[in-house]
């Protein structure tokens, strides 16, 4: 079957969409970075190319040091004047912003699909929970705020790629609702020009926010560490993480770093495989892309068989492809659990490793094909990983003991409930973790002894959305943990000596 790009759906349609929706923010051939209350033509543009099927789409204009450190300069002053609109006025701005956003909600999801890879489904919601997350915050600011007050500087914002809209626009916009200018960068791999919209739609209603581009070597200066920064939120890897809570902790700088954990699903002494077969491609929604994903399955042995019976024919029925390959040009968009990975590199990089597990000796439980029929003809496919499942994951791979960030899954066997709740808490703490077990008892026992921030009884958890609270163990996270109140508290100020639940150097406070 010969298939088709969807009708409208181009990249260049989308370029030309935005070129008509917000022409301050974009030119012929880039997007320009917005600080100062400008837009701006600095920074050098990279060339970058969408993961869908390797063609061109435009980069990020990065940033040098100097030219960083004066767009925090500027989103100091305006913070300072931000801090002391009244709230009816903010609310009603962040309003409509999201009225705004709403408006072109169809064309920030498209340049997800085509910058990011997510399929129409996934990229439509990542907006949509943007949007109607903000707006719980509008309708209860009142109560939330209460006799807080804004931090002393502006919220910088420093966040993966794989999220733009619900993660960071949701972020940034909660944040100037609560009486703060916001900065963000945007992610090197990908969702400038989404961004750079969402940013230009809320410029236009006197939301005080900062958008540039930039290498973290050359902005972490004056988006981490600049005495100007009020708190720095970050969302990302451990690696990069790590130099993030070190260069905080110094400064004594209010901080929310949310980081990577291997999240681990525990089966132990449960029958209810239907319901398990039921959820299994769920889980692989994004291609696994995303910080709850669920990576790892530990399985008592003796259920093992069980297991696979509800699991294999499970992930068989994945849909993998182009996110806007269709039979006919007027088709719906392809129904699809997801498209390519982030970007080639990543793809290379997670086959050489399974490739490696095997070599140890991993056991490949599950390997699918590529549907032909799910692509354009003769497209680059090198960002594609199909699902994979393997046993026994050597302790030698990255995938024993790191989240794979990808259509990966691995499982291992255990025979005792110690064994299992050593096996979950493998990576020194996670985002989320679920039990599969039969007996109440059994789960409230254990539960409390696997080190993830939740816990799901045979179902999965996820980040959360409007008064979901939301943080992790161990190394996962560093800094006040936010969601709902929480995240209003996160980024203002509250009676002398508080301290706000989170993940901190010198204390750990739960909700």
């Amino acid at each position: 079957m010969a298939t088709t790009l969807k009708a409208g759906t181009s990249w260049n349609d989308a370029w030309q969409r935005c070129l008509g929706a917000a022409p301050e923010a974009f030119r012929d051939d880039r997007v320009l970075n917005f600080w100062n209350g400008e837009w701006q033509a600095d920074g050098r543009t990279l060339p970058a190319t969408t993961p869908v099927d390797g063609s061109p789409v435009v980069g990020p204009p990065r940033l040098d040091a100097d030219t960083a450190h004066q767009a925090v300069r500027a989103s100091l002053d305006q913070h300072r004047a931000w801090r002391h609109v009244p709230l009816p006025e903010r609310r009603a701005r962040v309003a409509a912003t999201l009225d705004a956003l709403t408006q072109h909600r169809d064309l920030l999801a498209l340049l997800l699909v085509w910058e990011i890879g997510k399929p129409w489904r996934l990229a439509r919601a990542d907006v949509d929970r943007a949007i109607d997350g903000v707006r719980w915050y509008v309708d209860g600011i009142d109560e939330l705020l209460g006799d807080r007050t804004p931090l002393a500087g502006p919220v910088s914002n420093i966040a993966s790629w794989n999220y733009p809209m619900s993660v960071l626009v949701h972020a940034m916009l909660v944040q100037a609702l609560a009486g703060n200018a916001v900065i963000a960068k945007t992610p090197t791999d990908g969702g400038v020009s989404c961004l750079t919209l969402a940013c230009a739609l809320a410029a236009r209603e006197g939301i005080p926010v900062t958008l540039v581009s930039g290498s973290g070597g050359q902005l972490s200066q004056a988006l981490v560490r600049a005495p100007e920064i009020g708190c720095v939120s970050f969302v990302g890897g451990r690696d990069t993480g790590a130099a993030v809570a070190t260069a905080v902790a110094d400064l004594g700088k209010r901080h929310i770093l949310e980081q990577e954990g291997l999240n681990t699903w525990g089966i132990w002494n449960h029958t209810d495989w239907d319901g398990l077969a039921a959820v299994i491609p769920k889980l692989f929604d994004y291609g696994k892309q995303r910080c709850t994903a669920y990576p790892r399955f530990v399985v008592q042995r003796d259920a093992f068989d069980a297991f696979l019976a509800a699991y294999l024919p499970a992930v068989r029925t994945l849909r993998v492809g182009h996110p806007l390959a269709v039979e006919n040009a007027e088709d719906p968009y392809p129904q699809l659990d997801f498209g390519p990975l982030i970007n080639t590199a990543k793809a290379k990089e997670l086959t050489d490793q399974v490739g490696e597990a095997i070599d140890r000796g991993a056991v490949p439980l599950h390997r699918a094909a590529p549907d032909p029929d799910r692509f354009l003809p003769g497209q680059d496919t090198s960002a594609y990983v199909h699902p994979v499942t393997l046993l026994g994951p050597p302790p030698s791979s990255p995938l024993h003991h790191a989240e794979p960030f990808g259509p990966v899954d691995t499982i291992v066997l255990v025979d005792t409930e110690a064994e299992l709740l050593a096996a979950m808490n493998a990576s020194n703490g996670a985002l989320v973790a679920t039990l599969s077990t039969d007996d109440e008892e059994t789960y409230e026992r254990l539960a409390p002894q696997i080190r993830a921030f939740k816990v799901g009884h045979g179902k999965p958890r996820s980040r959360g959305d409007r008064d979901e609270l939301f943080g992790g163990f161990g190394a996962s996270w560093r800094g006040a943990f936010v969601g709902g109140e929480l995240l209003v508290r996160a980024v203002t100020q509250g009676p002398a000596g508080e301290r706000l639940p989170g993940n901190f150097p010198d204390y750990h406070l739960m909700p």
